[in-house]
């Protein structure tokens, strides 16, 4: 029997995926990807012969290690497994992938657990960032059992806290990597923003849908689909992310006023299926367009006064909360948000 690869199956926030040591991946870039490919199931719109769950946000890895930068714990490597073609990227960030990694490197030995509470400090590879989870650790062991809620997940978790610095401009240089609030593309006023994950934010009016429709209905509507396509692939190169033809970012994001009492409702696809929630970065990136005054989410969204301000962003399986501490500017400064996760499986995966 071929010898196994071994790995612990995850859910993050609202993903779930295989999070692996560094070491026990090969050390080649070409092999490491032919490896995960074989064991998602990919490319397959089922992923039947493969441990992914025929949907974007169940073809995730986390790639860990003991990271050697100062202050830093581990080092975190997002990769996106693409399910119907044989792609493994690197271009984008996944905060909700993310909210698993702490327990992970705690349960890994990378973190010597604390009684209580264990803050991990992460590096994102992806995109430069850092963030601090925060774990709990009770008698100094990982648990995943509380009462913290997070919509998109039923049941409730222990809670982890995620505290994001210096997110601005990770993938494309800048906040706004035109320079601008507001661009107009194909006839459509869009806000291109990177507070983490690169978007493009723009009404839900404008792209002839009401904002409030489910996933489904979305991802029927190929004049709808097109059209973002469209939209998408002229502003990739404006946001210094290059020719996005096969590239997972940025993420399009149409947006409405709020209807559950939040900041603004959303519906986003990523880039060609609707997102059955909002990703973590992602809704960090949208809360951030809605405090940029003048910008099409601006005009649409609650967003209240003071610091720290907590924004509901409203997505079709709930909300999710960001609470942004700003500056004297009024410039986002930091952000935080609450995710669970929970270890689902701890052994080996084969690819053959």
């Amino acid at each position: 029997m071929a010898e196994g690869i071994r790995a612990m199956w995850m859910r993050g926030g609202t993903s779930k995926g295989g999070y692996f040591l560094g070491d026990d991946l090969p050390g080649d870039k070409a092999s490491r990807d032919a490896a995960l490919l074989r064991i998602m199931g990919s490319p397959d719109i089922r992923q039947i012969d493969g441990m992914g769950g025929a949907d974007p946000l169940t073809s995730k890895v986390a790639v860990v290690r003991a990271s050697t930068r100062d202050g830093i714990d581990v080092d975190y490597l997002f990769l996106q497994v693409v399910v119907d073609r044989a792609i493994v990227t690197d271009a984008q960030n996944c905060g909700n992938i993310l909210a698993g990694v702490g327990p992970f490197a705690v349960e890994r030995g990378l973190v010597t657990a604390q009684d209580g509470e264990t803050p991990v400090t992460i590096y994102m590879q992806n995109t430069g960032q850092v963030a601090v989870a925060s774990v709990q650790t009770p008698g100094a062991q990982v648990t995943y059992q509380g009462e913290a809620r997070i919509d998109g997940v039923p049941g409730s978790s222990a809670p982890i806290p995620i505290e994001f610095r210096d997110t601005a401009g990770s993938s494309c240089g800048a906040l706004l990597p035109t320079g601008n609030v507001i661009d107009r593309v194909n006839g459509i006023a869009v806000t291109m923003i990177d507070n983490g994950m690169p978007c493009v934010v723009m009404r839900a009016a404008d792209m002839g849908i009401i904002g409030d429709e489910t996933p489904e209905q979305l991802e029927v509507d190929n004049d709808l689909r097109e059209r973002l396509e469209a939209l998408r692939l002229i502003c990739g190169p404006m946001m210094n992310l290059g020719d996005v033809t096969d590239k997972t970012i940025p993420k399009m994001t149409m947006v409405s006023a709020p209807r559950q009492g939040g900041a603004i409702a959303t519906r986003t696809f990523i880039p060609h299926r609707c997102h059955k929630t909002i990703g973590v970065l992602g809704a960090v990136s949208v809360a951030t367009a809605c405090l940029l005054k003048g910008s099409p989410a601006a005009e649409l969204a609650t967003v209240g006064s003071g610091s720290p301000r907590s924004l509901q962003i409203e997505h079709p399986g709930g909300e999710m909360t960001v609470v942004a501490t700003l500056d004297e500017a009024g410039t986002v400064a930091s952000a935080a948000i609450l995710r669970t996760a929970r270890k689902l499986m701890d052994g080996v995966v084969f690819t053959e």
